[in-house]
């Protein structure tokens, strides 16, 4: 049935959602929208005419629990605002789209139940191989099984270049006689290619609520790389190669994440 999406999930699904786009600011709200607080809220609201005689304080005691009792009057307060400046919006067959969407929610919490168990036996299985690459920030069980089913047995590389060029990372040099340039590598595992570029990413990203950047020295080498004159895609791509390094000594010694000094040589 049209419109019978959560209207916090309105961002994705624009054109079955019949709510107005002030709620989007939903998303500030809930740092996760398939997290527990979000499921919670979307469950027993599932559309915003259900808040209408909820205070502040209500709503505030109804997410403490699922919010790990995080949940501020502030957030509260927000939350109630944008419903009111979204104004009326029951719609026909109201009671529908609300078990919809409660079932939405329900199969929701049904998938993250099985990506947990998953989630389990991949860490045990990444316990065995002895490889510690969740040591280092960014990658976390699902990543480190990743990189290790896209890379296999670390001993097929000689060394850390051609780990580089099976993952399309590593520049290919293309000319004849003295003239020669290098090209950015359009071959490789895709896959792996994709990995280290969200690692990267990961790398020179800020935390949460501030500016503090997540790895310092991999955020200064990208500064340093900007400032010699590299586009921000060349820069990422410069970080991914040093990351090839580190994940490659990581696996081929078996060893957990050493963090460089800030100092950017």
């Amino acid at each position: 049935m049209k419109g019978c999406i959560p209207y916090a999930f309105r961002v994705t699904q624009p054109v079955t959602c019949t709510i107005s786009a002030s709620l989007s600011e939903l998303q500030e709200v809930f740092s996760e929208l398939d997290g527990k607080t979000a499921l919670a809220f979307f469950e027993q609201f599932p559309a915003p005419h259900h808040l209408a005689d909820y205070t502040v304080q209500e709503l505030r005691e109804f997410l403490q629990k699922p919010s790990n009792y995080a949940c501020s009057m502030k957030s509260a307060e927000k939350i109630l605002r944008l419903i009111h400046e979204d104004g009326a919006t029951k719609r026909e067959y109201q009671e529908e789209r609300d078990f919809i969407i409660q079932s939405h929610i329900r199969r929701i919490r049904s998938c993250k139940t099985e990506l947990e168990a998953i989630e389990g036996r991949l860490a045990v299985v990444m316990k065995e191989t002895g490889y510690r690459l969740e040591t280092m920030y960014g990658i976390d069980v699902v990543t480190a099984a990743s990189f290790v089913a896209e890379i296999g047995h670390i001993g097929r590389f000689k060394h850390a270049d051609s780990l580089a060029c099976f993952a399309g990372i590593a520049p290919i040099l293309v000319g004849s006689g003295d003239s020669h340039r290098h090209y950015k590598c359009k071959q490789g595992n895709r896959e792996l290619h994709e990995l280290f570029y969200r690692l990267a990413c990961r790398q020179i990203g800020a935390k949460r609520g501030s500016r503090e950047p997540n790895h310092p020295y991999y955020y200064e080498y990208y500064q340093a790389k900007l400032a010699a004159g590299k586009t921000k895609k060349q820069s990422i791509i410069c970080i991914m190669r040093k990351l090839v390094n580190v994940v490659y000594a990581m696996m081929r010694n078996k060893t957990g994440y050493v963090k460089p000094d800030t100092q950017v040589g």
